[in-house]
Parts: structure tokens; sequence; C-alpha cells
């Protein structure tokens, strides 16, 4: 099982980083630390720029000013030599999946392997069999197309795509948006399930309070352009800071805070459910 390492180097190392696109302002000053082994979670209200910061970190946008570090080395120096090396020590999931709907979902998950190994066709097909039952998935959907699959069925497949090289650190961008609460769950249980098999650290942006008291480590709350808290989610939903709390506090919030405090007593028991 992966532990959180609070004394070995940050994974994410986010210093003062703002981003302006034109005149409008999404950072002012984001800083925040990702530790080995946690799953983190960079929530919020809509427009406060999570996704944003997520394609900064993953090297999809470029800051207007501060640092990003990833593995200890500078985001930006990334371009500078080849980068491909620290590439494929991570995965991402985009928000909605992301599939090509040209593809079957074998042939999606094979994507990265055939762009960066110089494997042999048996052996990634044999690699993708693997990784499409390891998401939950049964053989014979890998020979199907994105629009013949459910939303839950699509999640996992592009989780499979995320994990097929088998990364040290795995970013998912919404990956319960719009999904049904017990399809939501099981997908909650497979990234724990998967974080534990792999030795994963993950990083996701979600809005969904149920994910953020289930699976989370620690979360960062954005807000005004920067980080209004950071902590575990029992520590956020005991903030006074007043945007925290309206999140945290609202009608959706309290629903998802009683959720989880009847789990914790032993309300629910969680179980995946395979092909969701």
């Amino acid at each position: 099982m992966s532990l959180v390492s609070t004394n070995a180097p940050p994974v994410i190392e986010v210093a003062h980083v703002a981003t302006r696109f034109g005149q409008a302002v999404v950072h002012r000053d984001v800083s925040l630390t990702v530790l080995r082994g946690e799953v983190f979670a960079i929530a919020g209200g809509n427009g406060c720029g999570k996704s944003t910061l997520l394609r900064e970190i993953v090297g999809l946008l470029t800051p207007s000013s501060g640092s990003i570090r990833i593995f200890g080395l500078d985001s930006r120096s990334l371009e500078e030599y080849d980068g491909r090396p620290v590439h494929r020590r991570f995965g991402v999931m985009f928000q909605h999946g992301a599939l090509f709907s040209s593809l079957t979902l074998a042939e999606n998950v094979a994507v990265p392997l055939r762009e960066h190994t110089a494997l042999s066709p048996r052996l990634i097909r044999d690699i993708v069999v693997a990784k499409i039952a390891m998401v939950g998935l049964p053989p014979d959907s890998a020979s199907r197309y994105p629009n013949e699959l459910s939303g839950g069925m699509r999640r996992r497949a592009a989780l499979a795509r995320a994990i097929v090289m088998d990364p040290e650190l795995l970013f998912l961008d919404e990956p319960t948006a719009g999904l049904d609460p017990i399809i939501a769950a099981g997908f909650d249980d497979l990234v724990l399930s998967l974080k534990s098999l792999l030795g994963l650290t993950v990083v996701m942006v979600t809005h969904d309070l149920d994910s953020l008291w289930r699976i989370t480590s620690r979360v960062a709350v954005l807000g005004n352009g920067t980080v209004l808290g950071v902590g575990t989610m029992q520590e956020l939903s005991q903030s006074e800071d007043p945007v925290i709390r309206e999140y945290f506090h609202g009608p959706r919030g309290r629903a998802a805070t009683e959720q989880a405090s009847w789990n914790s007593r032993g309300g629910a028991a969680s179980a995946d459910r395979p092909g969701a």
C-alpha cells in the first residue's frame, strides 16, 4: 500500500503562480505542494481556475509568472531539452475522458504505448488487455467504440489509458463529473484501489464533494485567484474563511458532510462495481 511520505521531497511544488489571459486574471498568487503517495485534490467554485492550474502543472499551459516544479524539475525547463522521460512518469485523464471517437477502446488505451515506446504489437496488446481488466471493464468492451460505451465505461477506459505507461503520478480532471452517485462512488473506489496497487500519487481536480470526502488525503480550495486553504476535509469543513464555509456548508456541502459522517460510522460499505 502506498503511504504519504512527509520526508521525501514534494512531487509537485507550485510557487506564487499567476495566470492572466489578456485583462482576465485567473490566478493572482497560487502556491501548494503535493506529497508522494497522497490523493491531493484541487477544489473550488466554477471559474476559480482549477483545470487551468492542472494544465499548467502538466505543461499544457505556461503561467504568466511564478514557478512549477514536478519531480524536482522546473516545468519550463522541460521544453529546453527532451522532457519525455519526465512526461512518461505521469498519466493524465482529461475531463469526460477525451477518447478518440474513431478508435476502439483498446486502440485508445494503446495510444501512449504506440507513440512513446518501441514495444512489439503483441506486447502492446497484452499490456492493453491487462489495463482494461485492471479498471474493471469486461474483455469484450475492448473492440467497442466510445459512442458504444456508457459514461462510466468511458471514464474507466480513459483511466486505463492514463495508467498504461505505469506512471508514478496520476492526474484526474473532473473524473466523476456527470456520473450518477453510485457509478461515481465505484469510480472513487477504483482510484483508491489503483493508488494502492500501483503506488500512485494522485492529483485530481473536482467539484464533487462526495469524492472529496471519500478518497482525498488533502484538498486545496481555490478562490479569489489564490489558495484559500489547504488541509484534510475535516480541517477545511471547520474553516472560518467565508468562501470555504459557503462551499462546505451550503446545501450540497451539508449533504456530502452528513453522508461522510454516516459512512465513517459504518452506515455504508463501499464496493467497486465492475463495468459501471
